[in-house]
């Protein structure tokens, strides 16, 4: 049996997307457990690129089974778009993917109140204003809607209808909005259930069945460590636990029954949104590496923050999720640089701290200490083995090794799936 979760170490963005898909040749299941539209992971192959949002990102190889699990947040229209898209492109979904009954809807009026809380907030977290946010609020609020609720016209009817009438009187008399109709929303959403209907099952009884029986199974999650709910830099964080944390809620699978965590993180760092970033570039320099890097979302297409790897980061990321194997994405971006640098601790208030505060106040005040290293100016994209990597890329390497005590095993070196440089 082998049981495997590969989260992301950093601000979300390492490039799980890619990772997942080479992983998942050999597994059976692949399990998003968390998250919603809020995520973009992207798995290039060839010529043909694909951006998947709620799908995990092993649809593309046919004999995995791809389950969109409980912990996530479903945006009905985006994924039917999805889906017809993998359709149209050859890619076999129909007996691939399987779709929690206990996955929350995002519904319209969540969309609403993303983008117009957003817009008054004084303080911007820098949402995907996808709905995300808000349809969690509901869940923990127990007001939400369920895949099993939409199955079932007359309880949807019921619950809609409900809903409604708090948030119609939330969107009259706080944002000055027009209320929003039941008739209208629930056509259109019965509409989508027809097609939706026959991927959804339990799949806490399904995953569970295939781990005892001995089955590979790949946890996927989405944006990263330090935009967890609980954990991340709170307030600048997602709505849902995107760290290995989440799985068990997330799927229904015990922790005695996860094994291998993997963890993904960019050989340099980013960061979409507001929020405190200690190594951030700015200036020429930052501004040149996210446009080699094409440091753009890939759901809102905005463009990232870009800075330093920072092994304080890298360390409470393996801390919490007890990754025993890293992957290292992007490295090829480096490639060029004078002079490379890795963040081991910060400074704040004429301190040197070697933690991260909880405090995002305090983390904003943090100055980052420096270790530098040298660059390298060969091309790297071809490269196929790690002996083959230049001298000072092998000694950044091995500093991240040894400054967070895990093994890196994967290094992609370019955006393909096969430029990839996996060591046994």
């Amino acid at each position: 049996m082998s049981v495997k979760c590969v989260v992301g170490v950093q601000w979300g963005d390492e490039g799980k997307g890619k990772i997942v898909d080479i992983i998942s040749k050999d597994a059976d299941l692949v399990v998003r457990f968390q998250g919603g539209p809020n995520a973009g992971h992207t798995v290039v192959v060839g010529n043909d690129k694909f951006v998947l949002h709620h799908i995990p990102s092993g649809i593309l190889h046919k004999g995995t089974t791809c389950v969109i699990g409980n912990g996530t947040v479903i945006e009905p229209v985006g994924l039917l778009k999805e889906i017809d898209d993998l359709r149209s492109r050859g890619v076999k979904i129909d007996k691939n993917l399987l779709i929690s009954e206990r996955a929350h809807l995002i519904m319209p009026y969540h969309k609403l109140l993303d983008v117009l809380s957003e817009e008054s907030s004084g303080a911007k977290i820098g949402t995907t204003q996808q709905g995300v946010g808000p349809c969690y609020s509901d869940k923990i609020s127990r007001k939400g809607i369920r895949m099993t609720d939409l199955c079932n016209e007359e309880c949807f009817r019921a619950t809609l209808t409900h809903m409604l009438e708090e948030k119609n009187k939330i969107l009259t008399s706080v944002y000055g909005q027009q209320p929003l109709y039941v008739g209208k929303i629930f056509d259109e959403y019965v509409s989508y259930a027809k097609h939706l209907r026959p991927f959804v099952t339990d799949t806490t009884e399904l995953i569970n069945r295939a781990i005892d029986k001995g089955k590979n199974v790949l946890f996927e999650g989405a944006q990263g460590t330090m935009l967890d709910i609980d954990l991340g830099t709170y307030p600048y964080v997602t709505s849902s636990n995107a760290d290995a944390c989440g799985i068990s809620a997330g799927s229904g699978v015990p922790p005695a029954k996860i094994g291998n965590v993997i963890g993904i993180a960019k050989a340099y760092i980013t960061r979409v949104g507001g929020g405190p970033f200690p190594t951030e570039l700015t200036g020429e320099f930052g501004d040149a590496l996210r446009e080699k890097g094409k440091e753009y979302g890939s759901t809102t297409g905005r463009p990232r923050r870009c800075g330093w790897f920072d092994g304080i980061v890298a360390r409470y990321a393996v801390m919490i999720n007890a990754i025993n194997t890293f992957a290292i994405t992007k490295l090829d971006v480096l490639s060029g640089l004078d002079e490379i640098k890795f963040c081991t601790a910060y400074r704040l208030n004429g301190k040197i701290i070697s933690k991260i505060p909880s405090d995002a106040t305090e983390l904003a005040q943090c100055q980052p200490v420096y270790r530098n290293f040298k660059g390298w100016n060969e091309d790297i994209s071809a490269i196929r083995k790690y002996s083959d990597l230049p001298v000072n890329a092998k000694k950044f390497l091995q500093f991240i090794e040894d400054f967070t005590g895990v093994k890196i095993k994967i290094i992609s070196v370019g955006s393909e799936r096969g430029a990839t440089i996996l060591r046994k």
